[in-house]
This record gives structure tokens, C-alpha cells and sequence, in this order.
């Protein structure tokens, strides 16, 4: 289990690394194009820059209230508050926020940029059909996201991601115009300049497919991560197991998942996982992987 926990760290870490060297080739060779020189690659970098920083502090926020969430009533909803709070302090975090979704589909997710500035939601779906020990798991595991600081990561990576779509369509439409075509430098300047029109337009149609495979691999790693490190604080994956089965197994249709939230929950609210290459742009891995994976340890 260790083993799996670095790895998934080392792995987050590498992708992310892939993707701000992406967001940088795409605006250096937009720049060289467009014959801006290096003002590309500021300008992607400036961008991706202020994107996140809007992401960095405002998408807890902007999150919950796309979820339709509300503040957990203590009066009316002890047993939320109680288990976040006794597995809060088991794991040595500040106590997150805590938020319900009045909806009868079983799910969960947790936001926030840092342990301090935390929340989780939970569905009523969720508490009411989820013993103690599976709404544990189900808690433990979304801690573990806030501990690990994921919903930050797969915030920079849905920003990232943004970035690289945001200047693909630039470039796109750049070319189309005819932008790239505005000077030139004699014969061997055109001929690199085409040399760099051409790879833009290979990168402006290739580059968005690229983003969208990172950000979702990400997601996938750092759910595995989350599985690990919330079998760790119970010492029950069993239940944690058992939740996801249940979660997997219903019916029910979350009502306020999108495309932009879909990734934070615990399970992937808008589809079925399927074979093949589209698992690859799925959020989660599938939770037969998930469960096999909790069961051996």
C-alpha cells in the first residue's frame, strides 16, 4: 500500500509537469508563428498564471454552489458533523466545512485549497443508505483528498487543461485569418515560419485530446491515492469497499454533476466506465479495479 502511495504521488507530480511544459510549447510555438517571438510563451504562461490564481481561491466556492450544497444543520444532521469531526481529528486535520446535497443519489466530494479552507458535501442519498462503517470509508476518503491536497491538484489540472484549450482554439483561429502571414524575414525566414505553422496547427488540433487524457489521468491516480490513505485512517477498507459497490450499484441520477465538477466526486456521477479507449478519458478508475485494490489489503 506505501508503494502505491508514492507511486501515485510521483506519477501526479510527473503529469503535471507534463502539462505546464505543454502550455509552454503551445505558446512558444504560437509566438513563433505568429512571428511574436518569446511574447507567446509569456503571454500562455501569464494565462495559465491567472487562471489559476482565480481557481486558487475562489473554486471552493464556485463549486459548492453549482453542487446546489448547503451548511450541514447540527440540530437536524448530528451524524454528519460527528463523523467528519472524529475522523478529522483522527487524521491531525483542521475540522473541514461541512455541506449537504438534497439529492437521493449517493456520492460525495471534498474542496477547497488547502486542509485549512476545506469542505466535504455528502448527498442524503448517501446517509441514508450507507451504514456507520461505509460512511466512514466514504468520509475517510475524502479527507485523505484534503490531506493530500487533490483538490488542488485536479483544480490546476482542470485550469491547465482550460489553458491548453483556450490557446489551441487562439492558434486555430490565428491561422485561419491568416495571421501567421503578416511579415517576413527573406526566403529562410518564411520557410521557418511555415516550419512553425505547421506544427502549431498539428499541436492546436492534437493539444485539447492531450489536455483533457492528463487531466484525467490525474483524477484516476489520485483516487487510488485516496482509497490507500482512507483504508489507512479507518483500518477498515472493507468498508470503504463495500460503499463503493453500493454507490456504483444505484440507480439513482445526481442531479447537479456536470462536466466541470464530475471529477471531485468519489464516483463519476454522469457515466458508466466502459473498455477500451474510452476508459481513457473517464475520471475514475473503475471501481472493480477500486475494490479488488481495497479487498487486498
Amino acid at each position: 500500500m506505501y508503494d502505491q502511495i508514492a507511486t501515485n504521488k510521483f506519477r501526479s507530480a510527473a503529469l503535471m509537469g507534463v502539462f505546464v511544459l505543454l502550455v509552454a510549447l503551445i505558446g512558444y510555438v504560437f509566438g513563433q508563428a505568429m512571428h511574436w517571438s518569446y511574447w507567446g510563451l509569456v503571454v500562455a504562461l501569464v494565462v495559465s498564471f491567472g487562471m489559476a490564481w482565480g481557481s486558487y481561491w475562489y473554486s471552493d466556492k464556485i463549486v459548492l454552489s453549482m453542487s446546489h450544497a448547503r451548511p450541514v444543520d447540527r440540530d437536524r444532521e448530528p451524524y454528519i458533523v460527528n463523523t467528519i469531526e472524529g475522523l478529522a481529528i483522527a487524521a491531525g486535520l483542521p475540522v473541514p466545512k461541512a455541506y449537504v446535497i438534497d439529492d437521493p443519489a449517493p456520492n460525495a466530494f471534498a474542496t477547497g485549497r488547502n486542509p485549512e479552507n476545506a469542505a466535504i458535501a455528502v448527498t442524503t442519498g448517501l446517509v441514508a443508505k450507507m451504514d456507520r462503517l461505509e460512511l466512514e470509508g466514504v468520509i475517510a476518503h475524502e479527507l485523505s483528498h484534503v490531506k493530500n491536497y487533490d483538490t488542488l491538484v485536479q483544480t490546476l489540472a482542470a485550469v491547465l487543461a482550460g489553458t491548453v484549450v483556450l490557446l489551441s482554439d487562439w492558434m486555430l483561429h490565428s491561422f485561419w485569418w491568416g495571421g501567421g502571414r503578416r511579415r517576413g524575414d527573406g526566403e529562410g525566414g518564411a520557410q521557418l515560419q511555415l516550419i512553425f505553422m505547421l506544427i502549431g496547427l498539428v499541436l492546436a488540433l492534437l493539444a485539447p485530446m492531450f489536455a483533457v487524457l492528463i487531466q484525467m489521468a490525474i483524477s484516476r491516480k489520485r483516487e487510488f491515492l485516496a482509497d490507500a490513505n482512507g483504508a489507512l485512517l479507518t483500518r477498515y477498507p472493507a468498508g470503504l469497499a463495500s460503499a463503493l459497490k453500493k454507490i456504483a450499484g444505484d440507480n439513482n441520477k445526481l442531479r447537479v454533476a456536470n462536466k466541470a465538477t464530475a471529477s471531485l466526486y468519489i464516483y463519476n456521477p454522469l457515466k458508466d466506465y466502459r473498455a477500451g479507449m474510452n476508459s481513457l478519458f473517464n475520471t475514475h478508475p473503475p471501481i472493480e479495479e477500486r475494490v479488488r485494490r481495497l479487498e487486498a489489503m
